[in-house]
Parts: structure tokens; sequence; C-alpha cells
């Protein structure tokens, strides 16, 4: 499992790859740049698609091919090739903040992070298909990756800033979380933080380590069933990706400190793992 460098576009801070089944490829995001990029294995080309007025912290694939993105201030976009449409202005709890990392459920529901204010701390919302918001969690440091068991019956989330992975029961017909518990914890004092997180058809959880140089891959009971070293200190998030989800797509940060942070920072990576990973739900928000 050697990295493989696909993509750099000095990103100060990569995030969220996702493949997009409808067309074969793979976007991402540079959250502090505010832009859109999307990666063709087919071809090896690799593009800037969209220069945002303001940060994406996140996104899903829309039913109907469209990317829903997750804004600064608690905005809400729709983007199809330039094209952008409006879902909503604003969050009021999130005016001084932005979405961060999002999942969508198998019923077109998406939950999405709001990362802290200076009087806020973190949430989970939970975006319906009609549109409307569900605060799940409160108290929250910074809201990050998340993943469904293959069963569907649990939801994994990260707390980066409490260096903890929980996992929850989820209740696919209403949505809801539950019985809230310890999946990995890192030690409180640890300069790493857990960040982005996918899952795989065996149960695997793959898990970003940002500021060590790294991704893990934990066993269903918590415990390291492997570690993928990589030459960049800020590891954000992976996603499986390609026609069969054997390709594991991984995002870095720090591009605009090489020097310090490694010179894969701010990269696009590829791995092939040798397992199918579990493909990213589509979001049927307004559809």
């Amino acid at each position: 499992m050697e990295p493989e460098l696909v993509a750099d576009f000095d990103c100060v801070t990569g995030e969220n790859p996702l493949w997009h089944p409808g067309e074969q490829r793979l976007y991402w995001i540079d959250i502090e740049t505010c832009r859109l990029f999307r990666y063709d294995p087919a071809s090896g080309r690799s593009e800037q698609v969209y220069q945002a007025p303001e940060a994406i912290g996140g996104f899903t694939v829309q039913a109907d091919g469209a990317l829903l993105l997750f804004m600064a201030r608690g905005a809400i976009h729709t983007w199809r090739e330039g094209a952008v449409t409006v879902i909503r202005d604003e969050l009021p709890e999130a005016r001084d903040s932005r979405f961060n990392d999002v999942q969508a459920d198998p019923e077109g529901r998406v939950f999405a992070g709001v990362m802290p204010s200076r009087d806020r701390p973190g949430m989970l919302y939970r975006l319906d298909r009609d549109g409307s918001l569900t605060r799940l969690l409160d108290g929250l440091g910074i809201p990050n990756g998340m993943g469904f068991t293959p069963d569907l019956r649990q939801l994994y989330f990260t707390d980066s800033t409490s260096r903890t992975i929980y996992r929850f029961d989820y209740d696919r017909s209403s949505g809801g979380l539950r019985n809230q518990r310890v999946f990995v914890q890192l030690p409180k004092d640890s300069p790493e933080q857990p960040d982005g997180l996918t899952t795989d058809t065996e149960g695997g959880v793959w898990s970003a380590r940002w500021d060590g140089s790294a991704l893990y891959r934990f066993a269903p009971d918590g415990t390291v069933a492997a570690r993928v070293a990589f030459p960049a200190r800020k590891v954000s998030c992976p996603a499986f990706g390609g026609p069969n989800y054997t390709d594991l797509y991984v995002t870095t940060a720090g591009g605009n400190h090489k020097a310090t942070e490694g010179q894969g920072a701010g990269g696009l990576f590829r791995l092939r793992p040798g397992v199918q990973g579990m493909a990213d739900f589509p979001s049927r928000v307004g559809i």
C-alpha cells in the first residue's frame, strides 16, 4: 500500500475526496482557498473546476448528479458545471463559522458538522430531504469524519479535538442516532488528531491522522489493523472510488508549507489496499 501522488494543487486544507459514480471521476476541495477540483483516472487529468465565493467545508453527490455544497455561514448550494443554486443562505448558529465534514445516509439525508466559533462549540446537524435541519449533537470540538458499518445499523463519527472516534446506533427510518460510545480514543495529550474517515465492506474503518503522517485502518473491535505512512504530516481524509470501489483516495493539507509539512503536503494520493470500500450514498435533498 504505497501512496501514489495523482494530483497536487498545493492545497492548504485538502479535504473531502468523493467519488462521483455517474461521472467516474473524483472531486475534492481546498477549504482555505475555496477551490473545488476533480480528477479523471481514465485520462489522468486533474483540474480546478470552481472558485467558490466562500469556503466549502464538505459536499455530497446528489442523486441527480449535482454536488451539494456545505459552506461558510451555514450556507448550502448546489453546483453543476458552474451553475450554482442557493438552497440556504445561512444557518444562524453557523453565522460565524462554517460546515465541516458531511455524510449522506441511505435515505438521502445528510449528517453535517459545524465548526466551533468563538461563542459556540462544534455541532452536528442532520439535513433532511425537505431541507429542514435538526441539531443532533452539541458541545463538540471539531466534528469530522463519518461512515457507516456494512449492515447500515451503526454510524462512526469523529471529534478531532477530543481525539475520539465514536460509534452510534443508527435508525434508518428516522435518521436518529443513539447509544453513543467510544470506538477509538487517542491519548488526550497526543499531538495527533483523527480526521476524515471512511469504511470498507469488511467492516474496516479507515481514519486519516492529522499531524500523524499516516492513514490507519481499524478492525471492527477498534484494534489497529494497518498503518500507511504518507510524505505529509497532515493526512486529512480518505474515500473509496473507482468502478468497483477498490481504489482508496486520500487528501493531505499543508501545501503552502511543504518544507515543514512534507513534500506530499497538499496533494491527492491513491492506494490499492486490496479491500472494497463502502460506496457513499447520494444525497436527495430537494429531490
